[in-house]
């Protein structure tokens, strides 16, 4: 057998970023039976039986509760359960508590992403180099931001989320001290680089998050709330950087940072719980084998378990509870291995994964763009204040988005049953994009008051929340399972393209004149406006078509 085994990247792995615990896959012992007999043969009354954990297993009572006879010593405590339940069973106000906590999460790391170009100015002064050099600053952080999260996904599947943002969080906010007090261009980048990859789990697991504790016909709202931050904070970033810079220095952009990114990350230390359930669930499992040695060691031995054939009765078992997913487990080198090569095979092998990972890296790339376009005579501030039309825009989607999910589905019910009924509302408001594009471009001119682009910046961005949205929900109705791969995808082009932007578009706009390059632009999103509507047609018939989706359809 070879010592390094190809990875076959079709078969039912689990996939370890994914949103979910697959639940039924607990509720059997490998001989069928129910997950409350034996996970193997007791060859003695004295023996421990293994019984598989799931959350809806009724934890049978110790058998000294059930003694005819006064007990002479005092039994250990009870463990307190409750703090392992479903996610899916949290409260409303506490699921609300977590989705906003990580929302204000993203949004500060999306902020990170765009407020270093405020300061590109006197970095160039400081250190002698190009516009070009500072903003692959830019580039730099967006590259650590794809490319981290595919490294990190299998530790969140061992470890769960909790871990992954507390580690990475104190991470983001070191490196941005790291920014703040370099000397050099080069430990700029380095800085850059690394905080790109600490900050990146605050949005990839994010979605995660969503998914652990949501279910999907009820995600959208907190998945909009998602779209929406990760949007404000990417406008919010330059608007409130510009200020610094134009009053102080550079070198506040990120002092600033430290401090909103550091209270934060004390917020998410403080109160943020695991939601991962696979993860509760090995805790729930080793909580109530180190109980039961408790009480073995106390001198009260077995538990009462239900018998399999006559309804009622009960028979005293020594057990110890373990979990299905911790052994289905691979290695994590080759969970590693999983997380990084699928989803560049569903990439290039998934036509739904292709052209929607094109479609939402284009949109990102433009809303990135911004970044590095031509002002038009404007200072430092006022330049920087136009950006508060995205964040402003980023407000307005959310709140259409969230009302009109809900007047969707009281209108139009059906709409559920399919990933397709996702893209309805993107088809309306993606066209924004490209109009706001086209408008950008032929109003622009110094004779045109300055407001007049502003909305236009606006109007793109709510094409731009759109496509965002309907791509993370479509991906993740389509591909269950495989999902966190098809996203990681998308992610990897997204951020990649994104980064690349700005390196370039200022020559571009140069060269073809303002008019000739937003019109490029809003001629290729026109294009990709097809893509969702493609989907309304041929969706079910593409879906049959793929090895991944069509799997999920059979089950």
């Amino acid at each position: 057998m070879s010592a390094n085994p190809e990875i076959n990247l079709s078969r039912p792995t689990p996939d370890y970023a994914d949103e979910k615990v697959q639940h039924d896959d607990f509720k059997k012992s490998p001989d069928g039976s129910t997950n409350l007999s034996p996970a193997h043969t007791q060859s003695s009354s004295d023996d421990i039986v293994y019984h598989y954990l799931d959350f809806d297993t009724p934890i049978p009572r110790p058998s000294y509760l059930s003694a005819p006879y006064e007990l002479r010593t005092t039994p250990p405590e009870e463990p307190d359960l409750k703090k392992y339940e479903s996610p899916f069973k949290w409260s409303k106000s506490r699921k609300q508590a977590i989705t906003w906590l990580s929302c204000l999460a993203t949004t500060v790391t999306a902020y990170a992403a765009g407020s270093y170009t405020a300061g590109d100015a006197q970095m160039e002064q400081e250190w002698g180099v190009s516009r070009v050099a500072i903003t692959v600053g830019v580039t730099i952080f967006t590259t650590g931001f794809a490319i981290a999260p595919m490294i990190l996904a299998p530790f969140s599947e061992i470890n769960g989320r909790r871990p992954m943002f507390v580690v990475t969080g104190i991470l983001y906010v070191i490196f941005q001290i790291c920014c703040a007090v370099t000397r050099s261009y080069g430990g700029m980048l380095i800085s850059r680089f690394l905080k790109g990859c600490a900050s990146s789990t605050f949005s990839t697991m994010v979605g995660g998050v969503i998914s652990d504790i949501y279910h999907a016909e009820d995600r959208n709202t907190a998945m909009a709330l998602f779209s929406g931050a990760a949007l404000f904070g990417t406008g919010l970033g330059p608007l409130v950087s510009s200020f610094i810079a134009y009053y102080t220095t550079w070198r506040w952009i990120f002092y600033l940072q430290v401090i909103t990114c550091g209270t934060v990350q004390i917020l998410v230390i403080l109160f943020f719980k695991e939601s991962r359930g696979s993860v509760l669930l090995s805790k729930k499992a080793k909580c109530l084998n180190k109980y039961y040695d408790k009480l073995e060691a106390a001198g009260f031995t077995g538990v009462d378990m239900p018998s399999d054939t006559i309804s009622g009765k009960t028979s005293v078992q020594r057990i110890r509870w373990k979990v299905k997913s911790d052994e289905e487990r691979a290695s994590l080198l080759q969970m590693i291995k999983i997380s990084l090569v699928r989803p560049f095979h569903l990439l290039f092998t998934e036509p739904v994964v292709f052209f929607f990972s094109l479609w939402v890296a284009f949109s990102w790339a433009i809303l990135y763009l911004t970044f590095g376009v031509p002002s038009h005579n404007f200072n430092l501030y006022q330049n920087g204040s136009v950006f508060a039309a995205i964040s402003i825009a980023s407000i307005i989607s959310t709140i259409i988005s969230i009302l009109g999910e809900k007047w969707t589905k009281r209108r139009f019910p059906h709409l559920g049953d399919s990933p397709e009924g996702r893209l309805y509302f993107a088809c309306a408001q993606s066209i924004l994009l490209p109009i706001g594009l086209f408008w950008l471009a032929w109003t622009s001119g110094s004779n045109v008051h300055w407001i007049v682009p502003t909305l236009a910046i606006g109007c793109a961005t709510m094409g731009i929340f759109s496509i965002y949205l309907a791509v993370f929900n479509y991906l993740a109705d389509t591909y269950h399972r495989y999902a966190s791969s098809a996203l990681a995808a998308q992610s990897f082009c997204r951020n990649m393209l994104g980064g690349a932007f700005p390196l370039f578009v200022p020559q571009m706009f140069r060269a073809m004149t303002f008019q000739g390059a937003g019109s490029l632009l809003g001629g290729i999103g026109a294009v990709l406006t097809l893509v969702p509507f493609a989907l309304l047609i041929w969706g079910p018939k593409i879906r049959a078509r793929s090895k991944f989706a069509s799997e999920i359809m059979d089950k």
